[in-house]
């Protein structure tokens, strides 16, 4: 047989590598907005390593209800919500599911909210759109955001309640476009929840993607930014801070597939308890017609307590030698005890050293946000996340 290798049972493939080798590589990845293209999940495929079927609530099987919870949306000058139906052009423009549980997602969810940014707007204000659930019975919803051309705009997405939800978020910026995209997740202790999130750029168009994930017994969110045309520049910025027996897991992909395109991912964590478990993979792509590419990918974790797993993976994959520059950094580890030393050696004990310590790790990233109120609002839910823990 020759030709591109076929996707068979338990997900597996024919390639260079032999004969039931799983899929490694992120392009080799199966692309489909139907539930039945692909295998069920096995911990045999590198984005299922972490995490099995058991543990995602039914997220992975057919006929999920279509969100029923509450949608409020506090909306700046000029930006309009709607819903619109699949056959609308918007849908499926961003990106379609790379993984089983978007898939099924996909599939019901027959409709999409729609977050429209008119054509050469600049709202001063941040729309904020509050997700709110009560049902923990397996769920879909699919957010649709289009920032139009010219236009400079941020839109907040918050989650809370409890649910158990597959949830599919595209977002389209179009040329010279400026979009800040923030997700919350701060989910009742119980609730599971993943959330695909497809950005594509246009020409001259800028997009900064921040994600915080504090509430939840399972979240599991994968940003993925694809680049439509050539000057895109993308900001992808994460936090997160696992309590004991809480599983917070984010895959990121950039894919380069055009000229002249920048990209940077900084992504940090903090754990605490027994059996606090995240994971960040962080893949990168640069396509040979990608030339003059300039990226770099970091991950930073901060395990507080004895019992904490951090996992952390950055991947890339070049296909062409004439970039800018393309890089990596990822560390795992305790508090810096020179740090201490220099707050302790200030008259600070070292409880509160402590404190300022992780403090200042975790909020060089709350301040990409840029919304001063809910900035203020997370630095407390962290300072809340540290109360009585940081001993």
């Amino acid at each position: 047989m020759t030709g591109a290798s076929e996707t068979i049972q338990h997900g597996l493939s024919e390639h260079s590598h032999g004969f039931g080798v799983p899929i490694q590589t992120r392009s080799e990845r199966v692309k489909s907005t139907k539930l039945a293209d692909f295998a069920e999940i096995s911990t045999r495929e590198e984005q299922w390593r972490y995490i099995g079927s058991s543990e995602l609530g039914g997220l992975d099987k057919a006929g999920l209800d279509e969100f029923s919870g509450d949608i409020t949306a506090i909306t700046a000058e000029g930006v309009e919500t709607s819903w619109i139906e699949s056959d609308h052009p918007l849908f499926g423009l961003a990106g379609i599911p790379e993984d089983r549980v978007s898939a099924a997602g996909w599939e019901a969810a027959k409709a999409a909210y729609l977050i429209t940014v008119p054509e050469d707007s600049n709202p001063e204000d941040p729309s904020r759109i509050q997700i709110q659930s009560i049902v923990s019975d397996p769920s879909a919803l699919h957010v649709v955001v289009h920032a139009a051309k010219h236009s400079k705009s941020t839109i907040v997405i918050e989650h809370s309640g409890d649910a158990v939800l597959s949830e599919n978020i595209e977002v389209v910026v179009e040329d010279e476009a400026n979009l800040t995209l923030v997700s919350i997740q701060e989910w009742n202790t119980k609730s599971i929840h993943s959330s695909a999130q497809f950005a594509k750029l246009g020409r001259n168009s800028k997009f900064k993607h921040v994600v915080v994930s504090l509430g939840g017994s399972v979240v599991r969110v994968t940003p993925s930014a694809y680049f439509g045309a050539a000057g895109g520049d993308v900001e992808l910025y994460g936090l997160y801070f696992a309590d004991a027996g809480q599983y917070l897991e984010h895959r990121i992909f950039v894919d380069h597939s055009e000229p002249n395109c920048k990209s940077r991912v900084t992504y940090k964590g903090a754990l605490q308890g027994d059996k606090a478990h995240t994971v960040w993979v962080g893949d990168v792509l640069i396509r040979a017609e990608a030339e003059g590419t300039d990226t770099y990918e970091l991950n930073r974790n901060l395990l507080l307590t004895d019992g904490a797993r951090a996992d952390s993976v950055p991947n890339l994959e070049i296909e062409t030698g004439q970039i800018q520059g393309a890089g990596h950094a990822s560390a795992s580890g305790r508090f810096d005890d020179e740090q201490l030393f220099y707050l302790q050696a200030r008259g600070i004990d070292e409880l509160e050293a402590r404190r300022l310590v992780v403090r200042g790790f975790l909020m060089e990233i709350v301040q990409q946000i840029g919304v001063s109120d809910l900035e203020d609002r997370l630095a407390q839910a962290i300072e809340d996340e540290l109360e009585g823990t940081v001993k």
